[in-house]
Protein backbone atom coordinates (compact mmCIF):
# COMPACT_ATOMS: atom_id res chain seq x y z
CA UNK A 1 0.00 0.00 0.00
CA UNK A 2 1.24 3.74 -0.63
CA UNK A 3 -0.22 4.86 2.69
CA UNK A 4 -2.66 4.35 5.65
CA UNK A 5 -4.66 6.87 7.33
CA UNK A 6 -5.78 6.73 10.81
CA UNK A 7 -8.65 8.73 11.71
CA UNK A 8 -9.89 7.83 7.99
CA UNK A 9 -13.66 8.47 9.17
CA UNK A 10 -13.00 11.90 11.04
CA UNK A 11 -13.38 15.61 9.13
CA UNK A 12 -9.66 15.45 7.74
CA UNK A 13 -9.00 11.51 7.60
CA UNK A 14 -11.88 11.52 5.05
CA UNK A 15 -10.46 13.94 3.04
CA UNK A 16 -7.39 13.00 3.04
CA UNK A 17 -8.18 9.13 1.59
CA UNK A 18 -10.45 11.09 -1.00
CA UNK A 19 -7.19 13.26 -2.20
CA UNK A 20 -4.91 9.80 -2.21
CA UNK A 21 -7.31 8.13 -4.04
CA UNK A 22 -7.70 10.76 -6.76
CA UNK A 23 -4.01 10.67 -6.76
CA UNK A 24 -4.28 6.93 -8.09
CA UNK A 25 -2.49 5.77 -4.57
CA UNK A 26 -3.64 2.63 -2.86
CA UNK A 27 -4.74 3.70 0.63
CA UNK A 28 -5.43 1.76 3.69
CA UNK A 29 -8.15 3.61 5.82
CA UNK A 30 -7.76 2.72 9.48
CA UNK A 31 -11.21 2.95 11.48
CA UNK A 32 -13.41 1.34 14.03
CA UNK A 33 -16.44 1.42 12.04
CA UNK A 34 -16.59 2.06 8.31
CA UNK A 35 -18.54 5.12 7.95
CA UNK A 36 -16.11 6.33 5.12
CA UNK A 37 -16.85 4.30 2.33
CA UNK A 38 -20.49 5.40 2.22
CA UNK A 39 -19.30 8.99 2.63
CA UNK A 40 -16.85 8.10 -0.45
CA UNK A 41 -19.08 6.73 -2.25
CA UNK A 42 -21.61 9.74 -2.02
CA UNK A 43 -19.01 12.36 -3.30
CA UNK A 44 -18.24 10.07 -6.23
CA UNK A 45 -14.60 9.02 -4.96
CA UNK A 46 -13.13 6.22 -7.01
CA UNK A 47 -12.81 3.50 -4.44
CA UNK A 48 -10.65 0.76 -6.41
CA UNK A 49 -7.57 1.75 -4.72
CA UNK A 50 -8.89 1.52 -0.88
CA UNK A 51 -8.73 -1.09 1.87
CA UNK A 52 -10.89 -0.65 4.66
CA UNK A 53 -8.80 -1.86 8.03
CA UNK A 54 -9.88 -2.20 11.60
CA UNK A 55 -7.62 -0.33 14.32
CA UNK A 56 -7.64 1.32 17.72
CA UNK A 57 -4.79 3.40 17.99
CA UNK A 58 -5.87 3.41 22.08
CA UNK A 59 -4.37 -0.20 21.79
CA UNK A 60 -0.99 -1.75 20.56
CA UNK A 61 -1.48 -1.76 16.74
CA UNK A 62 -1.05 -5.41 14.94
CA UNK A 63 -1.56 -6.83 11.64
CA UNK A 64 -1.99 -3.72 9.59
CA UNK A 65 -0.85 -4.02 6.12
CA UNK A 66 2.99 -2.60 5.14
CA UNK A 67 2.67 0.85 3.89
CA UNK A 68 5.28 3.44 2.55
CA UNK A 69 3.64 6.78 4.15
CA UNK A 70 1.42 6.82 7.52
CA UNK A 71 -0.60 9.34 8.20
CA UNK A 72 -2.44 10.16 11.62
CA UNK A 73 -5.25 12.28 11.87
CA UNK A 74 -7.12 10.65 14.61
CA UNK A 75 -7.96 12.59 17.32
CA UNK A 76 -10.70 13.39 20.35
CA UNK A 77 -11.92 16.72 19.06
CA UNK A 78 -14.45 17.58 21.58
CA UNK A 79 -14.89 20.38 24.16
CA UNK A 80 -15.65 19.17 28.00
CA UNK A 81 -13.73 15.84 27.73
CA UNK A 82 -12.31 14.07 30.92
CA UNK A 83 -8.65 14.25 31.05
CA UNK A 84 -8.12 10.19 30.35
CA UNK A 85 -10.79 10.45 27.13
CA UNK A 86 -8.79 12.95 25.89
CA UNK A 87 -5.35 11.65 26.69
CA UNK A 88 -6.30 7.83 25.27
CA UNK A 89 -6.88 8.75 21.84
CA UNK A 90 -4.77 11.99 21.60
CA UNK A 91 -1.88 11.16 23.48
CA UNK A 92 -1.31 7.50 23.99
CA UNK A 93 -3.29 6.88 20.45
CA UNK A 94 -0.65 9.48 18.64
CA UNK A 95 2.18 7.36 20.62
CA UNK A 96 0.86 4.05 19.16
CA UNK A 97 0.62 5.14 15.67
CA UNK A 98 4.31 6.16 15.75
CA UNK A 99 5.46 3.32 17.71
CA UNK A 100 3.55 0.81 14.84
CA UNK A 101 4.83 2.97 11.93
CA UNK A 102 8.59 2.51 13.67
CA UNK A 103 8.31 -1.18 12.52
CA UNK A 104 7.91 -0.49 8.80
CA UNK A 105 11.06 -1.19 7.07
CA UNK A 106 9.72 0.63 4.32
CA UNK A 107 8.66 3.90 5.59
CA UNK A 108 8.74 7.26 3.74
CA UNK A 109 7.26 9.62 6.51
CA UNK A 110 4.85 9.59 9.55
CA UNK A 111 2.88 12.84 9.46
CA UNK A 112 1.31 13.47 12.58
CA UNK A 113 -1.94 15.90 12.85
CA UNK A 114 -0.90 18.48 15.69
CA UNK A 115 -2.45 22.05 16.85
CA UNK A 116 -1.52 25.75 15.52
CA UNK A 117 -1.38 26.62 18.86
CA UNK A 118 1.16 24.14 20.46
CA UNK A 119 4.15 25.28 22.00
CA UNK A 120 7.65 23.71 23.76
CA UNK A 121 6.10 24.10 27.28
CA UNK A 122 4.45 21.63 29.56
CA UNK A 123 0.34 21.49 28.80
CA UNK A 124 -1.18 23.36 31.42
CA UNK A 125 -4.74 21.01 31.72
CA UNK A 126 -6.54 22.88 34.41
CA UNK A 127 -6.23 26.06 31.92
CA UNK A 128 -6.27 24.62 28.70
CA UNK A 129 -8.74 22.20 28.79
CA UNK A 130 -8.17 18.22 27.64
CA UNK A 131 -8.82 18.71 24.66
CA UNK A 132 -6.35 21.60 23.93
CA UNK A 133 -3.45 20.12 26.31
CA UNK A 134 -3.70 16.93 25.06
CA UNK A 135 -3.00 17.65 21.97
CA UNK A 136 -0.29 19.97 23.40
CA UNK A 137 1.18 17.21 25.00
CA UNK A 138 0.85 14.74 22.22
CA UNK A 139 3.11 16.74 20.20
CA UNK A 140 6.00 16.95 22.66
CA UNK A 141 5.77 13.01 22.90
CA UNK A 142 5.39 12.83 19.54
CA UNK A 143 8.64 14.51 18.63
CA UNK A 144 10.72 13.33 21.79
CA UNK A 145 9.48 9.56 20.78
CA UNK A 146 10.21 10.06 16.68
CA UNK A 147 13.84 11.32 17.61
CA UNK A 148 14.39 7.97 19.95
CA UNK A 149 13.31 5.74 17.14
CA UNK A 150 14.56 7.60 14.33
CA UNK A 151 11.26 7.88 12.42
CA UNK A 152 11.21 10.65 9.37
CA UNK A 153 8.29 12.50 10.43
CA UNK A 154 6.89 15.89 9.89
CA UNK A 155 4.76 17.78 11.94
CA UNK A 156 1.39 19.69 10.70
CA UNK A 157 -0.22 21.89 12.47
CA UNK A 158 -3.27 23.44 10.99
CA UNK A 159 -5.42 26.53 12.64
CA UNK A 160 -9.19 26.13 12.46
CA UNK A 161 -10.31 23.45 9.39
CA UNK A 162 -13.33 24.94 7.56
CA UNK A 163 -15.17 23.21 4.64
CA UNK A 164 -18.59 20.74 4.08
CA UNK A 165 -19.04 18.49 6.99
CA UNK A 166 -17.24 20.51 9.88
CA UNK A 167 -19.95 21.71 12.29
CA UNK A 168 -17.39 22.38 15.44
CA UNK A 169 -15.28 24.94 16.68
CA UNK A 170 -15.97 28.00 14.50
CA UNK A 171 -18.85 26.74 13.41
CA UNK A 172 -20.55 26.60 16.92
CA UNK A 173 -20.14 30.86 16.56
CA UNK A 174 -21.75 30.60 12.93
CA UNK A 175 -24.74 29.22 14.24
CA UNK A 176 -25.35 31.69 16.89
CA UNK A 177 -24.92 34.12 14.48
CA UNK A 178 -27.74 32.47 12.78
CA UNK A 179 -29.88 32.04 15.05
CA UNK A 180 -29.94 35.71 16.27
CA UNK A 181 -27.91 34.19 19.88
CA UNK A 182 -24.83 36.61 19.29
CA UNK A 183 -25.56 39.80 20.96
CA UNK A 184 -21.55 40.36 21.59
CA UNK A 185 -18.36 38.66 20.58
CA UNK A 186 -15.82 37.55 23.01
CA UNK A 187 -12.77 38.71 22.98
CA UNK A 188 -10.81 42.05 21.68
CA UNK A 189 -10.70 43.89 18.24
CA UNK A 190 -8.01 42.56 17.29
CA UNK A 191 -8.45 38.44 17.83
CA UNK A 192 -7.23 36.48 15.39
CA UNK A 193 -9.11 33.22 14.42
CA UNK A 194 -7.30 31.53 11.29
CA UNK A 195 -8.76 29.24 8.85
CA UNK A 196 -8.11 26.58 6.41
CA UNK A 197 -10.25 24.63 4.03
CA UNK A 198 -10.17 21.23 4.18
CA UNK A 199 -9.60 21.36 0.35
CA UNK A 200 -6.12 23.03 0.66
CA UNK A 201 -5.39 21.03 3.65
CA UNK A 202 -5.77 17.40 2.28
CA UNK A 203 -3.97 18.42 -0.79
CA UNK A 204 -0.88 20.30 1.09
CA UNK A 205 -0.76 16.74 3.27
CA UNK A 206 -0.12 14.63 0.58
CA UNK A 207 2.38 16.81 -1.02
CA UNK A 208 4.43 15.83 2.00
CA UNK A 209 6.12 12.62 2.29
CA UNK A 210 7.77 13.50 -1.11
CA UNK A 211 9.79 16.77 0.76
CA UNK A 212 12.23 17.09 2.88
CA UNK A 213 11.60 14.64 6.80
CA UNK A 214 11.75 17.26 9.99
CA UNK A 215 10.10 20.32 9.21
CA UNK A 216 6.72 21.87 11.25
CA UNK A 217 4.12 23.50 8.96
CA UNK A 218 1.91 25.86 9.98
CA UNK A 219 -0.68 25.23 7.75
CA UNK A 220 -3.30 28.43 8.09
CA UNK A 221 -4.82 31.80 6.17
CA UNK A 222 -2.07 34.82 7.06
CA UNK A 223 -4.85 36.70 5.35
CA UNK A 224 -7.70 35.30 7.69
CA UNK A 225 -9.27 38.69 8.74
CA UNK A 226 -9.83 39.48 12.76
CA UNK A 227 -12.94 37.53 14.36
CA UNK A 228 -14.85 41.12 14.18
CA UNK A 229 -14.31 41.21 10.27
CA UNK A 230 -14.65 37.58 10.25
CA UNK A 231 -18.01 37.35 12.06
CA UNK A 232 -19.34 40.43 9.53
CA UNK A 233 -18.26 38.89 6.64
CA UNK A 234 -20.48 35.98 7.40
CA UNK A 235 -23.08 38.12 8.92
CA UNK A 236 -23.52 39.89 5.80
CA UNK A 237 -23.72 37.05 3.50
CA UNK A 238 -26.60 35.11 5.42
CA UNK A 239 -28.21 38.64 5.82
CA UNK A 240 -28.31 38.44 9.62
CA UNK A 241 -26.80 41.18 12.15
CA UNK A 242 -23.16 41.04 13.46
CA UNK A 243 -22.99 42.25 16.63
CA UNK A 244 -20.99 45.32 17.36
CA UNK A 245 -19.43 44.73 20.68
CA UNK A 246 -16.80 42.71 21.88
CA UNK A 247 -16.75 41.52 25.62
CA UNK A 248 -12.88 41.00 26.78
CA UNK A 249 -12.12 37.25 27.47
CA UNK A 250 -11.32 37.29 31.25
CA UNK A 251 -14.80 39.06 32.01
CA UNK A 252 -16.24 36.09 29.73
CA UNK A 253 -13.95 33.48 31.91
CA UNK A 254 -15.92 35.47 35.35
CA UNK A 255 -19.27 35.74 34.13
CA UNK A 256 -21.29 32.39 34.23
CA UNK A 257 -21.39 30.51 31.44
CA UNK A 258 -25.42 30.28 31.28
CA UNK A 259 -25.13 34.23 30.40
CA UNK A 260 -22.46 34.04 27.83
CA UNK A 261 -23.10 30.33 26.38
CA UNK A 262 -19.26 30.65 26.01
CA UNK A 263 -17.45 26.80 26.35
CA UNK A 264 -14.85 28.31 28.89
CA UNK A 265 -12.37 25.83 26.42
CA UNK A 266 -12.72 28.12 23.69
CA UNK A 267 -11.95 30.80 25.13
CA UNK A 268 -7.72 30.04 24.83
CA UNK A 269 -7.97 30.35 21.22
CA UNK A 270 -9.58 34.09 21.49
CA UNK A 271 -5.68 35.91 21.13
CA UNK A 272 -4.07 38.12 18.91
CA UNK A 273 -0.96 35.79 18.19
CA UNK A 274 0.28 35.38 15.14
CA UNK A 275 2.34 31.88 13.99
CA UNK A 276 5.27 31.26 11.88
CA UNK A 277 4.31 30.30 8.38
CA UNK A 278 6.90 30.87 6.40
CA UNK A 279 8.09 27.13 5.77
CA UNK A 280 4.40 26.30 4.70
CA UNK A 281 3.91 29.29 2.63
CA UNK A 282 7.32 28.37 1.30
CA UNK A 283 6.43 24.83 0.37
CA UNK A 284 2.84 25.03 -0.91
CA UNK A 285 4.47 27.93 -3.94
CA UNK A 286 7.12 24.99 -4.72
CA UNK A 287 3.94 22.60 -4.29
CA UNK A 288 1.61 25.02 -5.90
CA UNK A 289 -1.05 24.82 -4.14
CA UNK A 290 -2.88 27.69 -3.38
CA UNK A 291 -5.24 28.75 -0.81
CA UNK A 292 -8.76 29.99 -1.73
CA UNK A 293 -10.00 33.98 -0.68
CA UNK A 294 -10.16 33.73 3.02
CA UNK A 295 -13.79 35.88 2.57
CA UNK A 296 -14.60 33.64 -0.46
CA UNK A 297 -13.87 30.34 1.63
CA UNK A 298 -16.16 31.58 4.26
CA UNK A 299 -19.06 32.62 2.73
CA UNK A 300 -19.24 29.09 1.09
CA UNK A 301 -18.48 27.30 4.12
CA UNK A 302 -21.63 29.35 5.55
CA UNK A 303 -23.72 28.61 2.83
CA UNK A 304 -22.99 24.73 3.48
CA UNK A 305 -23.85 25.24 7.30
CA UNK A 306 -27.27 26.53 6.42
CA UNK A 307 -28.07 23.95 3.86
CA UNK A 308 -27.23 20.91 6.25
CA UNK A 309 -28.74 23.01 9.40
CA UNK A 310 -25.08 22.68 11.40
CA UNK A 311 -25.14 19.25 10.96
CA UNK A 312 -28.82 18.19 11.29
CA UNK A 313 -29.81 17.40 7.94
CA UNK A 314 -29.12 16.45 4.61
CA UNK A 315 -29.57 18.83 1.11
CA UNK A 316 -32.45 17.52 -1.09
CA UNK A 317 -30.61 19.62 -4.07
CA UNK A 318 -27.21 20.99 -4.84
CA UNK A 319 -26.10 23.94 -5.69
CA UNK A 320 -27.59 25.89 -3.22
CA UNK A 321 -26.29 29.05 -1.15
CA UNK A 322 -27.35 32.72 -1.31
CA UNK A 323 -27.45 34.71 -4.12
CA UNK A 324 -27.41 38.03 -2.61
CA UNK A 325 -29.79 37.95 0.26
CA UNK A 326 -32.12 34.90 -1.32
CA UNK A 327 -31.64 31.44 -0.40
CA UNK A 328 -31.91 29.32 -3.58
CA UNK A 329 -31.45 26.11 -4.47
CA UNK A 330 -31.05 24.43 -8.36
CA UNK A 331 -30.43 25.80 -11.15
CA UNK A 332 -30.12 29.62 -11.64
CA UNK A 333 -29.88 29.58 -15.19
CA UNK A 334 -31.70 26.53 -17.16
CA UNK A 335 -34.75 25.60 -15.16
CA UNK A 336 -37.51 23.62 -16.13
CA UNK A 337 -39.39 24.84 -13.43
CA UNK A 338 -39.41 27.27 -10.75
CA UNK A 339 -40.94 26.83 -7.86
CA UNK A 340 -42.23 29.01 -5.00
CA UNK A 341 -43.58 27.94 -1.88
CA UNK A 342 -46.41 29.20 0.07
CA UNK A 343 -46.50 29.81 4.09
CA UNK A 344 -45.15 29.25 6.58
CA UNK A 345 -42.96 26.92 4.85
CA UNK A 346 -39.67 27.33 2.74
CA UNK A 347 -37.94 25.54 -0.43
CA UNK A 348 -37.46 22.37 0.84
CA UNK A 349 -41.31 22.13 0.50
CA UNK A 350 -41.02 21.07 -2.72
CA UNK A 351 -38.44 18.45 -2.20
CA UNK A 352 -41.04 15.31 -2.29
CA UNK A 353 -42.25 16.78 -5.63
CA UNK A 354 -38.75 17.33 -6.76
CA UNK A 355 -37.92 13.74 -6.68
CA UNK A 356 -40.81 13.53 -9.64
CA UNK A 357 -39.63 16.07 -11.91
CA UNK A 358 -37.39 14.85 -14.71
CA UNK A 359 -35.39 17.89 -15.39
CA UNK A 360 -33.77 20.85 -13.66
CA UNK A 361 -35.55 23.46 -10.96
CA UNK A 362 -35.36 26.82 -8.96
CA UNK A 363 -35.98 26.54 -6.03
CA UNK A 364 -35.48 29.93 -3.29
CA UNK A 365 -37.02 31.23 -0.08
CA UNK A 366 -39.20 34.08 -0.57
CA UNK A 367 -37.44 37.69 0.71
CA UNK A 368 -37.57 37.40 4.01
CA UNK A 369 -38.66 34.21 5.09
CA UNK A 370 -37.54 30.83 5.26
CA UNK A 371 -33.50 31.25 4.99
CA UNK A 372 -33.85 34.31 3.13
CA UNK A 373 -33.00 37.81 4.29
CA UNK A 374 -35.81 40.80 4.10
CA UNK A 375 -35.27 43.10 1.38
CA UNK A 376 -36.89 46.78 0.69
CA UNK A 377 -37.89 45.25 -2.57
CA UNK A 378 -41.40 44.56 -3.43
CA UNK A 379 -41.91 40.75 -3.69
CA UNK A 380 -42.85 41.32 -7.86
CA UNK A 381 -39.29 43.16 -8.07
CA UNK A 382 -37.85 40.47 -6.26
CA UNK A 383 -39.04 37.44 -8.57
CA UNK A 384 -38.38 39.67 -11.69
CA UNK A 385 -34.41 39.76 -10.41
CA UNK A 386 -34.67 36.15 -9.54
CA UNK A 387 -35.92 35.22 -13.22
CA UNK A 388 -33.32 37.53 -14.84
CA UNK A 389 -30.53 35.45 -15.44
CA UNK A 390 -33.20 32.38 -16.44
CA UNK A 391 -32.17 31.26 -19.78
CA UNK A 392 -34.73 28.48 -20.23
CA UNK A 393 -38.92 29.45 -20.46
CA UNK A 394 -39.46 27.50 -17.38
CA UNK A 395 -43.08 26.32 -16.04
CA UNK A 396 -43.50 28.53 -12.49
CA UNK A 397 -45.19 26.66 -10.22
CA UNK A 398 -46.90 28.67 -7.23
CA UNK A 399 -48.38 27.39 -3.56
CA UNK A 400 -50.59 29.63 -1.78
CA UNK A 401 -49.78 33.23 -0.81
CA UNK A 402 -46.95 32.90 -3.51
CA UNK A 403 -49.72 32.47 -5.88
CA UNK A 404 -50.60 36.10 -5.97
CA UNK A 405 -46.58 37.00 -7.52
CA UNK A 406 -46.13 33.79 -9.57
CA UNK A 407 -49.70 35.55 -11.31
CA UNK A 408 -48.62 39.22 -12.00
CA UNK A 409 -44.93 38.05 -13.12
CA UNK A 410 -47.07 35.76 -15.52
CA UNK A 411 -49.43 39.22 -16.69
CA UNK A 412 -46.12 41.14 -17.00
CA UNK A 413 -43.75 38.52 -18.39
CA UNK A 414 -45.68 36.23 -20.45
CA UNK A 415 -42.66 35.65 -22.80
CA UNK A 416 -40.28 34.73 -20.03
CA UNK A 417 -42.07 31.66 -18.54
CA UNK A 418 -43.96 28.57 -20.82
CA UNK A 419 -46.92 27.78 -18.56
CA UNK A 420 -47.90 28.67 -14.91
CA UNK A 421 -49.15 26.58 -12.14
CA UNK A 422 -51.16 27.65 -9.12
CA UNK A 423 -51.24 25.35 -6.19
CA UNK A 424 -53.71 25.85 -3.69
CA UNK A 425 -54.18 29.91 -4.58
CA UNK A 426 -54.83 31.21 -1.83
CA UNK A 427 -56.57 34.14 -3.20
CA UNK A 428 -59.21 31.90 -4.58
CA UNK A 429 -59.71 30.30 -1.07
CA UNK A 430 -61.40 31.14 2.80
CA UNK A 431 -58.82 30.72 5.59
CA UNK A 432 -58.75 28.07 7.07
CA UNK A 433 -58.07 26.90 10.22
CA UNK A 434 -54.54 27.13 9.41
CA UNK A 435 -54.81 30.84 9.70
CA UNK A 436 -56.47 31.07 13.34
CA UNK A 437 -55.08 32.49 15.99
CA UNK A 438 -52.62 30.12 16.71
CA UNK A 439 -51.05 30.92 13.67
CA UNK A 440 -51.30 34.41 13.25
CA UNK A 441 -49.73 35.32 16.37
CA UNK A 442 -46.17 35.74 15.62
CA UNK A 443 -44.55 34.66 19.39
CA UNK A 444 -46.41 31.93 19.20
CA UNK A 445 -46.24 30.61 16.05
CA UNK A 446 -42.00 31.44 16.89
CA UNK A 447 -42.17 28.92 19.71
CA UNK A 448 -43.72 25.99 18.02
CA UNK A 449 -42.18 22.68 17.86
CA UNK A 450 -42.13 20.74 15.01
CA UNK A 451 -44.92 17.98 16.19
CA UNK A 452 -46.96 21.73 17.17
CA UNK A 453 -46.47 23.41 13.04
CA UNK A 454 -47.73 19.68 11.72
CA UNK A 455 -50.82 19.57 13.87
CA UNK A 456 -51.51 23.50 13.04
CA UNK A 457 -51.46 22.91 9.40
CA UNK A 458 -52.91 19.48 9.18
CA UNK A 459 -50.11 17.45 8.27
CA UNK A 460 -47.85 14.88 8.85
CA UNK A 461 -44.31 15.46 10.84
CA UNK A 462 -41.90 15.51 7.90
CA UNK A 463 -38.28 16.89 7.47
CA UNK A 464 -40.23 19.71 5.70
CA UNK A 465 -41.95 20.98 8.29
CA UNK A 466 -38.99 20.63 10.56
CA UNK A 467 -37.16 22.62 8.46
CA UNK A 468 -39.94 25.48 8.18
CA UNK A 469 -39.96 25.52 12.42
CA UNK A 470 -36.52 25.61 12.48
CA UNK A 471 -36.81 29.07 10.47
CA UNK A 472 -39.83 30.16 12.00
CA UNK A 473 -37.19 30.62 15.46
CA UNK A 474 -35.06 32.90 13.89
CA UNK A 475 -34.87 36.20 14.71
CA UNK A 476 -37.91 38.09 12.78
CA UNK A 477 -39.01 35.42 10.64
CA UNK A 478 -42.57 34.31 12.29
CA UNK A 479 -43.03 38.30 12.38
CA UNK A 480 -42.64 38.79 8.78
CA UNK A 481 -44.72 35.66 7.91
CA UNK A 482 -47.63 36.61 9.99
CA UNK A 483 -46.94 40.35 8.05
CA UNK A 484 -47.16 38.04 4.65
CA UNK A 485 -50.24 36.70 5.64
CA UNK A 486 -52.41 39.71 6.33
CA UNK A 487 -51.06 41.73 3.06
CA UNK A 488 -51.99 39.09 0.59
CA UNK A 489 -55.51 38.63 2.15
CA UNK A 490 -55.82 42.28 1.86
CA UNK A 491 -54.81 42.10 -1.94
CA UNK A 492 -57.22 38.77 -2.78
CA UNK A 493 -59.66 40.92 -5.23
CA UNK A 494 -57.18 42.97 -7.01
CA UNK A 495 -54.96 39.47 -7.63
CA UNK A 496 -58.25 37.32 -8.75
CA UNK A 497 -58.73 40.32 -11.49
CA UNK A 498 -56.03 38.98 -13.22
CA UNK A 499 -56.76 35.76 -14.06
CA UNK A 500 -58.17 36.91 -16.96
CA UNK A 501 -55.29 38.84 -18.16
CA UNK A 502 -52.96 35.31 -18.44
CA UNK A 503 -51.79 34.59 -21.34
CA UNK A 504 -49.74 31.33 -20.72
CA UNK A 505 -51.45 27.64 -20.05
CA UNK A 506 -52.64 27.65 -16.55
CA UNK A 507 -53.58 25.04 -14.34
CA UNK A 508 -55.30 25.45 -10.76
CA UNK A 509 -54.78 22.69 -8.60
CA UNK A 510 -56.07 22.26 -4.96
CA UNK A 511 -56.66 18.95 -2.25
CA UNK A 512 -60.43 17.62 -2.27
CA UNK A 513 -60.17 18.88 1.67
CA UNK A 514 -59.40 22.13 0.85
CA UNK A 515 -61.44 23.63 -2.45
CA UNK A 516 -61.76 26.59 -3.73
CA UNK A 517 -63.92 28.95 -2.37
CA UNK A 518 -64.39 31.09 -5.31
CA UNK A 519 -65.42 30.19 -8.97
CA UNK A 520 -63.14 30.74 -11.55
CA UNK A 521 -63.62 30.33 -15.38
CA UNK A 522 -60.04 28.16 -15.84
CA UNK A 523 -60.63 23.98 -15.24
CA UNK A 524 -59.52 22.85 -11.31
CA UNK A 525 -57.76 19.57 -10.87
CA UNK A 526 -58.58 18.37 -7.28
CA UNK A 527 -56.48 15.78 -5.77
CA UNK A 528 -58.52 13.19 -3.90
CA UNK A 529 -57.71 12.81 -0.27
CA UNK A 530 -54.93 16.23 -0.42
CA UNK A 531 -55.23 18.76 2.18
CA UNK A 532 -53.53 22.30 1.30
CA UNK A 533 -50.24 20.81 1.06
CA UNK A 534 -50.21 17.94 -1.46
CA UNK A 535 -46.77 18.43 -3.12
CA UNK A 536 -46.02 17.13 0.42
CA UNK A 537 -48.74 14.34 0.64
CA UNK A 538 -49.44 13.48 -2.83
CA UNK A 539 -46.71 14.74 -4.78
CA UNK A 540 -46.80 12.17 -7.52
CA UNK A 541 -50.47 13.19 -8.69
CA UNK A 542 -49.30 16.42 -9.74
CA UNK A 543 -46.48 15.66 -11.41
CA UNK A 544 -49.01 15.46 -14.90
CA UNK A 545 -50.34 18.81 -14.08
CA UNK A 546 -47.13 20.71 -14.15
CA UNK A 547 -46.45 21.07 -17.90
CA UNK A 548 -43.01 20.91 -20.24
CA UNK A 549 -40.88 23.93 -20.17
CA UNK A 550 -39.58 25.22 -23.34
CA UNK A 551 -35.63 24.59 -23.43
CA UNK A 552 -34.66 28.32 -23.87
CA UNK A 553 -35.91 32.36 -24.18
CA UNK A 554 -37.59 32.03 -27.08
CA UNK A 555 -38.12 28.58 -27.87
Amino acid sequence: MDAIVFGATGFIGRSLVAELLGRGQRVAAAVRNDTLTPWLNSHDVDTSGLTVVTADITRPLTGLPQVRDVYNTAARFAFGLGVAEARAANVTGALNVLEWAATLPGLRRLVHISGYRVSDARPDYARLGAYEASKAEADLAVRARARELEVPLTIANPSTVIGPGQVIGLAALVEDLWNGRLPALPGGPDVFLPIVTIDYFARFLAEIPASPAGEDYWVLDDTTPVLPELVSTVADHMGVRAPRRTIPVGLVRRLPRKITGADPETLSFLSADRYPTASARAFAGAAGLEMPPAADALRAWADDLVATRFGAASPWLRPYGFRGRTWTMGDAHRPAHVLLHGLPMNADLWAPLAAHLPGPILAPDLPGLGRSAPTAQPIDAWLADLMAPVQTRPVLVAHSLACGPALRFAVEHPERISGLVLIAPAFLQAPGPRLTRSVLAAPMLRRMSAARLAGVLDLPESPEVASAAADLRRSGVARRVVTALRTSYAERARTRALLDRVSVPIEIIVGSADPLFVGVDHPVTEIAGAGHYPQLTHPAQLVPHLGVASTQIGG
